[in-house]
């Protein structure tokens, strides 16, 4: 029995809320908040019949560390999982150790504002000391450690499937398969098609943003960066096909290096259609993905967000979308002394995904995760304090947490491996 309040109410909050609904033993009662009331009441609506989970709605700013403590207060959570947009992960974070209460999220801290003086003197100095200039990076999370260690609390960050689940792959790797882990390569591949010319899968800032970054990778000890797509491979997917894929940087491939040291090479692939990188590359040139604010027609914009006002709400495309979606990590080691390779993976239907919980695959792997999170923390087996992510944790029950609840993963010995 506990009680959860979820921020965020978009196409993942959807997934994890439904989900948490199905185990009303464990989430008894759920608070939905969002800046959009409506958004909560109408979900909270259509689930009322359908579990016995006490759901209750309430708007707020998750940018006022003010109104959150206010709702934190007045709703006395066991938990806060922050569902809503990286932006506001140092906030709800603030809220969470002032109320003492534990915490969780699904993606990094970005800034939103990406021409803040103080944010960028702090992002020259790490992307000259680190070697990469993401702009989003586990640094401004990581600084709350101590803060929430003396507090007794937990903060788990990036319980998705990438970043989470691929790190709970790689845990269950180091454990059961590997004595040495030599390589990481983790494979993103969604073979979902939704008929639109151009169409983001998740929040449209956060995906352009990530994609139109200069890649970056781990190796030896030190990042290499490269030009945005710059590194392309083609792989065969099983239940989806021959697909191109492109070398990112992404988050977890930062607290992978850190937690599993020996590792010599880890690399992120996500797959991407010519027409996607051509509509993208086309809005890049004419400056549509600029976050700096510009003057139109004495109103002060953002390109970006514009932008995303522009595109298909990606919380509609559930009922547009069919395929599939392969997400896993294929390793390289030793174990006994002799060489390995590993591959453990998830394939995803989105039409099945829409027919349970009103949602293409990309949100319900991210929804699903967040709630199997959540699971573990509620029930006592995550509960470490300070900030974690999730590789630092037991693969073991959260992986049978994701095999029981919509996500099973799938093994290979002999894969296919990345040149």
């Amino acid at each position: 029995m506990s009680r959860v309040l979820v921020i965020g109410c978009g196409g993942v909050a959807n997934v994890a809320i439904r989900k948490c609904c199905m185990l009303p033993e464990v989430f008894s009662e759920l608070c939905i908040a969002s800046r959009t009331k409506s958004k909560c009441d109408a979900l909270a609506a259509e689930l009322k019949d359908k579990t016995t989970t006490k759901i209750t709605t309430v708007q707020v700013n998750a940018d006022s560390v003010e109104e959150l403590c206010a709702l934190i207060k007045a709703y006395q959570p066991d938990l806060v999982m922050n569902i809503a947009l990286p932006y506001q992960d140092l906030t709800v974070m603030d809220a969470c150790l002032a109320c003492g209460v534990n915490y969780m999220d699904t993606a990094n801290y970005e800034p939103e504002d990406t021409d803040d003086p103080a944010w960028r003197k702090v992002y020259d100095k790490r992307c000259k000391e680190q070697g990469f200039s993401a702009y989003f990076d586990y640094s401004w999370q990581w600084a709350y450690r101590e803060r929430f260690e003396k507090a007794g609390l937990t903060a788990l960050l990036g319980c998705g499937f990438d970043p989470g689940v691929s790190q709970a792959y790689c845990a269950y790797a180091k454990k059961h398969e590997f004595d040495e882990i030599d390589t990481i390569d983790i494979l993103d591949c969604n073979g979902g098609d939704h008929g639109y010319p151009f169409a983001t899968n998740f929040n449209p800032e956060v995906n352009l943003r990530e994609v139109s970054a200069p890649g970056s990778y781990w190796e030896n000890g030190h990042w290499v960066e490269i030009p945005a797509m710059s590194i392309k491979r083609e792989y065969n997917f099983d239940q989806v096909g021959q697909k191109d894929m492109y070398l990112l940087h992404h988050e977890e491939i930062e607290s992978l290096a850190q937690n599993i040291p020996e590792v010599k090479r880890i690399r992120f692939f996500m797959t991407f259609g010519q027409s996607y990188l051509t509509h993208m590359r086309c809005l890049e040139n004419v400056g549509m993905l600029s976050t700096t604010p510009i003057n139109f027609e004495g109103h002060e914009i953002v390109p970006i967000k514009f932008l995303k006002a522009l595109l298909p709400d990606p919380a509609s495309l559930g009922p547009r979308t069919h395929g599939k979606t392969n997400i896993g990590c294929i390793f390289t080691g030793k174990k006994d002394g002799k060489q390995k390779t590993y591959y453990i993976y998830n394939v995803c239907d989105h039409e099945k995904c829409y027919q349970e919980v009103a949602s293409q695959a990309v949100s319900y792997t991210t929804g699903v995760p967040a709630m199997c999170g959540a699971l573990m923390m509620l029930t006592g087996k995550w509960t470490t304090p300070g900030v974690h992510t999730v590789e630092e944790f037991d693969p073991d029950p959260f992986l049978a947490a994701l095999d029981k609840y919509g996500l099973p993963k799938s093994e290979s010995y002999d894969p296919v491996l990345v040149p």
